[in-house]
């Protein structure tokens, strides 16, 4: 079941949900995926719910009532995992055919893999896609690529250099208590702290306008 911890502080606005929909084959996208939970959390009035696509069936409802929706998978030969290409393609029933029930929603990404490079665009740009496909709004980074020249380092954020979305690399002889590096992680909490603001920005916006 999807992890859905709400703040209910009296007297503050009712915080604002965000899915996590996920895969990970081996644990190292869920410790991203977590990172990218943590970041929304920094937000006031955002919370974060961890959906692992094995889950979604029971989740269909949380996604349809949330305004934003971030997408993680693992890059296995240069595209999303086949567990979460089987969630992407449940969407044509689930979601498309009840009618355009995830338009104007924000949208983002996340991916990993044990190479640096790994073809991990290739995975963003695939997520990116199914998010237009709903007619959602999809987010950016927002950070320049780091770690590229004699003063940058490996601990910089988005060390390996990506504008789509959040990327990691895992060393594929490590467990995932150990990797992804802190700089990876910490890019993936700057994406889950950006999606809830511009989410927020969105909804009271929306709200102020009486929509």
């Amino acid at each position: 079941m999807a992890d859905i911890i709400m703040r209910r502080d009296p007297g503050e606005p009712r915080p604002i949900l965000i899915p996590i929909v996920f895969h990970s084959g081996y644990g190292h996208t869920a410790r991203q995926a977590d990172a990218v939970a943590a970041g929304v959390r920094l937000v006031a009035d955002a919370e974060a719910a961890l959906v692992p696509v094995e889950d979604v069936d029971q989740s269909w409802a949380v996604l349809h009532a949330a305004p934003a929706i971030i997408f993680g998978a693992p890059t296995y030969t240069g595209a999303a995992s086949a567990a979460f290409k089987a969630f992407q393609e449940a969407t044509s029933r689930a979601v498309m055919a009840q009618g355009y029930l995830w338009k104007d929603k924000i949208a983002a990404g996340f991916t990993n893999s044990g190479s640096m490079a790994g073809d991990k665009l290739a995975t963003l740009i695939q997520l990116a896609l199914f998010a237009a496909q709903h007619g959602m709004h999809w987010v950016s980074l927002d950070l320049p690529p780091a770690n590229n020249s004699s003063i940058g380092s490996a601990e910089d954020l988005n060390r390996l250099g990506y504008w789509l979305g959040a990327a990691a690399q895992s060393n594929t002889d490590v467990g995932p208590e150990r990797v992804p590096p802190e700089a990876d992680l910490a890019t993936a909490r700057h994406l889950g702290r950006r999606v809830a603001q511009v989410t927020l920005q969105c909804v009271r916006g929306r709200e102020a306008m009486g929509l």
